[in-house]
């Protein structure tokens, strides 16, 4: 939490960051529901989640760097590392106007060492989104960004950190609520904007981290389609609130441009003439570019006139909003794991396997890239982990919009993964594969131990460091003193209301002979219960337990 009253410093903006990436997370298919200005293609919460995902993880990066000494990052590292996250990582409209926010913002943050006034970085932040947009249209996040910054430069002289924030919020959300009517589209669909949603849940994550307290969050009006669902409109262009144009551009056109100032303010004029919701942001010679477009070849050929485009991405609206299935399907597995010895195991059983590695959860961009890797039409995702739930959906809605069929099934461990693994028969059904694997998952209880850091309180009591942690499906059931024992505890507890399997998944410096003495306790004590023992590599807990 900030030191220094009105200012954020290094800590506060990782801590803003994560909880951001939460609430975007927590909301993001709220916000895609609600997705229809200025087109509705039902993306603007993922974009969001992922324009946030990539700034927390720039920021992490940072802090990373620094975990072999006893400093944190500057103010000034923490906020220009979340700026440069967020304009990389932008996606969409939403996603690239919402990282000009962040820059503005940091222009200010890091002009000294966490002394910025947070009212005027709300204010530089709003001002430099508009200046991005080409054609800024009131009843849109733009309208919402601009509110809360007025809002925060109402509060009291003297007001600190929280304070500013609240008030932000609380402008945000007035400003939210005002949308509909301001915008001709959202009335008629009985929604608010989706982006300035996403921006309410961004301030109430600032809220939180500069007090310590998540703000009070009373209803939305406006928060769903007045009718159900929204069908898929044609795309709108950023015009005058009231007109509401039932044919737009073709294609969403964006990619990262190294280029000069001069070099893009040309451009600019020319992807202008070239289509509509123009949104260059950036600075420093590196920018963001996002256009609507009829031809993509023009705008990519603008970009390269202009300087070096990459990362270039092309999304056609029409295909967009196809959800025909393909047939014959081919069909693939993605699963998450915990070490390497149960990636060889899955990748055995034909899946494809993305490593969590101790401390280092994949970003949704890694679960992409191996859903792509997959080669196939549909794919079934196995998160394996309940911290994932966010990065995983918002993994699974992008692979969707380029044509993938793809099933999330929410497992919270890796023996639950191992168990929807062992009933995938791609011969099926997708939609029959997908319940047997479901229901397969669900009805497996998980466990791991752990080893306590520190002193705290916990659901069985008070541990100590160096303790002995059981963890049942989450929570802390067993303290114990020793690996054998406390494993011991934790089967009789999850036996105890019965089952027919026991998986034992042993770390890479648990000996074998755990393995051979928790069997004989399963084979003396529970009859008809069979035992399965696998090697898990290097992974975080030294042992996982699963209940079939």
């Amino acid at each position: 939490m900030p030191q220094t009253a009105d200012a954020l410093d290094a800590v506060a903006v990782r801590t803003w960051c994560s909880l951001a990436l939460d609430a975007l997370g927590r909301e993001r298919e709220a916000i895609d529901a609600i997705n229809v200005y200025p087109v509705a293609d039902g993306d603007t919460g993922t974009n969001l989640y992922l324009t946030a995902e990539s700034a927390a993880a720039a920021v992490e990066a940072v802090f990373a760097a620094h975990e072999t000494g006893t400093s944190v990052p500057s103010t000034a590292d923490a906020v220009r590392a979340m700026a440069h996250g967020a304009l990389i990582g932008a996606r969409g409209n939403s996603g690239t106007i919402l990282s000009q926010l962040l820059r503005g913002m940091a222009g200010v943050l890091a002009e000294g060492e966490g002394t910025g006034s947070l009212r005027t970085a709300l204010a530089r932040a709003a001002a430099s989104a508009r200046e991005a947009v080409a054609h800024p249209v009131e009843g849109t996040v733009l309208t919402v960004a601009t509110e809360a910054a007025e809002a925060a430069g109402r509060a009291p002289d003297g007001a600190g950190a929280a304070a500013v924030a609240q008030a932000a919020y609380e402008g945000a959300r007035t400003a939210l609520e005002a949308t509909p009517g301001q915008l001709a589209v959202l009335g008629r669909a009985g929604v608010v904007d989706a982006g300035g949603r996403g921006l309410v849940a961004v301030l109430g994550a600032l809220v939180e981290a500069v007090s310590g307290r998540a703000p009070e969050r009373g209803p939305l009006l406006f928060t769903a389609p007045s009718v159900a669902p929204v069908p898929a409109p044609a795309a709108v262009e950023d015009c005058p609130a009231g007109e509401d144009p039932q044919d737009g551009p073709a294609f969403e056109v964006i990619y990262l441009l190294e280029a000069g100032d001069e070099a893009v303010q040309r451009l600019r004029t020319r992807l202008d003439g070239l289509g509509d919701s123009l949104v260059v942001v950036g600075g420093d010679g590196l920018w963001n570019v996002h256009v609507h477009v009829d031809d993509a070849g023009a705008a990519v050929e603008a970009g390269v006139e202009a300087g070096r485009p990459y990362r270039i991405r092309i999304t056609h609206f029409a295909a967009d909003r196809v959800h025909a299935r393909p047939e014959p399907a081919q069909r693939a597995v993605v699963v998450v794991v915990p070490g390497d010895g149960l990636g060889g195991l899955c990748a055995e059983a034909g899946a494809t396997t993305v490593l969590a590695r101790p401390g280092e959860p994949p970003a949704s961009g890694e679960l992409v890239d191996a859903i792509r890797r997959a080669h196939a039409r549909e794919v079934v995702l196995l998160p394996n982990d309940g911290d994932l739930r966010h990065t995983a959906a918002a993994a699974a809605e992008q692979a969707r919009t380029e044509g993938i069929r793809v099933a999330l099934i929410p497992t919270r461990a890796a023996v639950q993964g191992i168990a929807a693994l062992a009933v995938h028969e791609p011969d099926r059904s997708f939609d029959e594969d997908v319940v047997a694997m479901t229901a397969a998952a669900g009805a497996t209880r998980y466990a791991e131990l752990a080893v306590a850091e520190r002193q705290s309180w916990t659901m069985a009591g008070i541990c100590q460091a160096g303790d002995i942690l059981g963890l049942i499906d989450g929570d802390v059931a067993v303290i114990g003193e020793d690996v054998p024992g406390t494993a011991r505890k934790v089967l009789d507890r999850m036996l105890a209301a019965g089952g027919e399997l026991v998986t034992l998944v042993l770390g890479e410096d648990v000996p074998g002979t755990l393995a051979d003495a928790l069997e004989e306790h399963v084979r003396e004590g529970y009859l008809a219960v069979d035992t399965v023992v696998y090697r898990g590599g290097h992974q975080c807990a030294p042992l996982l337990i699963g209940v079939e």
